[in-house]
């Protein structure tokens, strides 16, 4: 397979799996405003501080407030990021190997894109309007992948693409823990409040985790929610179920048995990360604490992103 058509192909997946989570993370904020108003309806930092979309959005607006916010991570096009930007690098990408992918999985995307650009804003929106909008860009992503597990060949190409999706995943569950660190709460209202449980609540329902946690905890624990969302095996948005996947598709395009070690760069950084992280009981997360363990997990997954890139994508040289 040409690397640029697996690159291509590996993009495609993470810059769709990458507009889902930030419908899910303005949702995050949309929740809280209506389970908690007049405490936390002005917070809209935290989420461009948890994507590290901060330092961008400050060079064209003074306020963050919630139009300023929704606007940058949605329709803005100078924010690459912006599930606009998202969808309209998915589609160039699609484009260009469209003899590559189903017929299907090019028109859907397509028409997802076209749909998204007719709308330019959604600043007069209200709430209800808003909720229902990042509702359909999650069911649209959602009906892509379902478009992909129906119609593509389990071949190199298709674990290019699942592995760039589940790296993507585990950096944004990540970030949706991360949210709580930058929200601010008065000091009366800090650890065990109300309040901080409702944030919980909303992460969990964010990612689409609520139902499932609560089938295996009675209860709101900010412990028991950093392992389920880290550390479940079972989960499909835990930070290790990702791993895992994406660790079994990379073995999958080497044709390398992962029970022989790693035979390039990529699989051994990948590994080590898996290794590292089930081994890691929430005691040991927390002992850390919850952001140093979380930033460190993303640089570590950023390595492994870079690691692929070297031996998969990146132009080498050709000897004379």
């Amino acid at each position: 397979m040409l690397s640029r058509v697996a690159n291509s192909i590996y993009w495609i997946n993470r810059y769709i799996e990458r507009a889902e989570n930030y419908s899910r993370f303005v949702s995050v904020n949309l929740n809280l405003a209506l389970d908690a108003p007049g405490i936390l309806t002005e917070q809209w930092e935290p989420l461009l501080i948890a994507t590290a979309d901060n330092y961008g959005f400050y060079e064209h607006h003074n306020r963050a407030n919630r139009d300023n916010v929704i606007d940058y991570m949605t329709f803005d096009k100078r924010n690459p990021n912006s599930i606009y930007s998202c969808l309209a690098a998915a589609r160039e990408n699609a484009r260009t190997i469209r003899e590559s992918i189903t017929k299907d999985m090019w028109e859907h995307i397509n028409i997802f894109y076209l749909k998204i650009k007719e709308t330019q804003s959604a600043k007069n929106w209200d709430v209800e309007q808003l909720q229902q909008f990042f509702t359909e860009i999650r069911d649209g992503c959602q009906l892509f992948w379902g478009i992909v597990d129906a119609t593509v060949t389990r071949n190199e190409a298709y674990h290019f693409g699942r592995m760039g999706r589940f790296l993507e995943r585990a950096d944004k569950t990540s970030r949706f823990l991360d949210v709580r660190y930058f929200t601010l709460l008065p000091d009366d209202e800090a650890f065990g409040s109300p309040q901080e449980l409702l944030i919980w609540t909303s992460v969990l329902k964010s990612v689409g985790a609520f139902n499932m946690y609560r089938q295996e905890h009675r209860v709101i624990n900010p412990s028991h929610i950093v392992e389920f969302l880290v550390l479940d095996k079972s989960f499909p948005r835990s930070v290790f179920y990702c791993i895992r996947q994406a660790e079994l598709s990379l073995y999958e395009i080497s044709g390398h048995k992962i029970t022989e070690g790693y035979s390039n760069l990529a699989e051994k950084t990948l590994s080590k990360l898996r290794h590292e992280i089930e081994f890691t009981e929430v005691e040991d997360i927390f002992e850390k604490a919850l952001h140093p363990y979380l930033d460190e997990f993303q640089i570590k997954n950023n390595n492994v992103a870079k690691g692929i890139f070297d031996v998969y994508f990146g132009l080498k040289p050709v000897e004379q």
